[in-house]
């Protein structure tokens, strides 16, 4: 019985270390957990040429191109760092590539029908949804953690999060169950309780009372300095921010259409021909300015369309229509809450949808900017939306495919199950907001449907959109460093 070979190498460097100290060392030992056996080594010069050629080896590689991902390698299951690799995603990603339409016109016709264009590409021999294989969990076994209870304080005993309210401890979190930490408003975290989750890489998010986003607190992450480096050599050629953000708006203009055609009591005709026209439109935009007028235009319609899709409010009892008459009859100008939507306004918003959505994409920039910041990328410096001062344009920028799916979603369903009512809100001269007991009711919608499962449309397996996020962030790292050449948009028919 002997070590395996990975083994004898990490041994070997200890004992070098060790000799390199001024100690004497001639044999290591290494126990083995899972079958009970202790294996000795001997540290002779056939261990120590292994070591250091490993190590020549291991610099080599360092300096030297990223390699290819592997392909149906039995070893990749049991690799801790296969949700940063995905080398079965990123294959198939390059396969669809290679799959492309031999002529325009072929793609032309393709675009005439609401159909997936990858069912119909032909030529090239590709691997079928079945043989991509989930190599990371459907779901994350921890759970974020929402504070909006104004006064609150954080500290921290062990490894235990201790959340007080009037010097009384109201809650207690464990850590190592913890993937984010939200603050809503006025709330106190110690040093401690700080330094400890930095420590633990639980990132902290910070909002206003109202759910604007101001930051993240969070340790040293990943020092992916190259990755950051081709972000920001990429940003600066405009061939490849506009394709890049063609992909973007024409995969947002694709989810808004599918989301009237699925929760609309009515699908309008017109509006999803124009939308579709739209969206072949944006994939050919010649410029920035051109592509932000065919957004706006996406989006008009979107939301022109939006009410249509609210079930609550239609059959409304005879009590409330009377009363709502009479207030308008009065002139008084506080009329009854409702989920009546004609079209979007924000900063602030006067109406409860535009409250919900306003604080929904808050929340969705909040996920992305954290996703962006543990994939390596520098979450301010986007490809579409150009560089602000405090605005996270990369996570704008990935955030767009997901606007309809997920925040908008998490409205949608809020409303029309009645987990959210007219009695959540607080009208403040024309401003409307969510009371504190309305916030949370969201945040419990919020993060049901982060934790929907959905199927990849690329990949064929079903994870939940929390993870959905950082494969389309890592897939985008993907692009960056060349192993893709164009960004797979995650989409839904």
């Amino acid at each position: 019985l002997g070590a395996w070979p990975p083994d004898r190498v990490q041994l070997g460097v200890h004992a070098l270390i060790l000799r390199d100290h001024g100690y004497r060392c001639d044999e290591v030992v290494v126990y083995y957990a899972t079958t009970k056996q202790r294996v000795r080594v001997a540290v002779n010069e056939q261990l120590v040429q292994e070591t250091l050629e490993a190590i020549r080896g291991a610099r080599q590689l360092s300096s030297s191109d990223i390699p290819p991902p592997l392909k149906d390698s039995p070893k990749c299951p049991q690799c801790s760092l296969v949700g940063i690799c995905l080398p079965d995603e990123t294959n198939v990603c390059a396969e669809e590539e290679e799959a492309e339409p031999e002529t325009p016109g072929e793609r032309r016709q393709l675009m005439l029908f609401d159909v997936d264009e990858r069912r119909m590409r032909v030529g090239v021999k590709r691997r079928t949804r079945e043989d991509v294989r989930r190599l990371v969990p459907a779901r994350d076994d921890l759970r974020p953690v929402y504070l909006a209870t104004q006064g609150l304080y954080v500290g921290k005993s062990g490894r235990v999060l201790q959340v007080k309210e009037k010097q009384k401890v109201v809650q207690e979190i464990r850590i190592h169950e913890t993937c984010q930490v939200n603050v809503m408003g006025n709330i106190q975290l110690s040093t401690q309780a700080i330094q400890a989750l930095c420590q633990a890489e639980v990132p902290i998010a910070y909002f206003s009372m109202g759910g604007w986003f101001y930051g993240v607190t969070h340790g040293l992450g990943v020092k992916n300095i190259f990755l950051r480096r081709e972000q920001f050599r990429l940003a600066d050629i405009p061939s490849f921010a506009l394709r890049l953000a063609r992909a973007l708006v024409a995969g947002k203009i694709r989810n808004c259409r599918t989301m009237l055609q699925r929760n609309h009591l009515e699908p309008p005709r017109r509006a999803l021909a124009l939308m579709k026209c739209m969206q072949n439109d944006a994939e050919s935009a010649e410029s920035m300015e051109q592509l932000l007028g065919i957004e706006g235009n996406a989006a008009r319609i979107y939301f022109e369309h939006f009410a249509g899709m609210i079930k609550v409010g239609r059959d409304e009892p005879v009590e409330l229509v009377e009363e709502a008459q009479e207030v308008e009859a009065s002139g008084t100008k506080s009329k009854p809450l409702d989920f009546d939507f004609s079209k979007r306004n924000r900063r602030p918003p006067r109406d409860p949808v535009n409250a919900l959505l306003s604080l929904a994409y808050s929340l969705l920039a909040k996920d992305l900017t954290i996703v962006c910041q543990v994939a390596g990328f520098d979450p301010f410096l986007g490809f579409y939306h150009q560089p602000r001062f405090g605005r996270a344009s990369l996570a704008l920028d990935l955030m767009e495919p997901f606007r309809p799916l997920i925040a908008d979603s998490a409205v949608l369903s809020a409303i029309n199950t009645r987990m959210v009512t007219t009695e959540d809100f607080i009208r403040t001269s024309d401003s409307v907001a969510l009371t504190p007991q309305g916030r949370k009711k969201f945040f419990r919608a919020y993060e049901q449907r982060m934790d929907t499962l959905v199927t990849h449309p690329l990949f064929g397996y079903r994870v939940n959109y929390r993870r959905i996020l950082e494969i389309q962030t890592r897939l985008l790292a993907r692009v960056l460093t060349g192993e893709l050449t164009t960004y797979p948009v995650f989409t839904t028919r």
